[in-house]
């Protein structure tokens, strides 16, 4: 999958998601890790590790 770039209504960058060892990472704009989704658990986790749900919820992290 290639990378995703995420943008705002008026085009700005706010951040993107990239596959990354299997999982999918998000980003914000300065680059900062926000969380990931791992696809076999089927579990979204914050940048600290903890489950915030089923499926992937990514983009609530912005």
């Amino acid at each position: 999958m290639p990378n995703q770039v995420l943008k705002d209504a008026k085009g700005n960058r706010i951040g993107e998601i990239k596959e990354f060892a299997g999982k999918l990472e998000i980003r914000d704009a300065k680059g900062n890790r926000k969380g990931y989704y791992d696809p076999k658990s089927n579990s979204t986790y914050n940048a600290k590790g903890s489950r915030i749900g089923s499926g992937n919820l990514l983009t609530t992290l912005l």
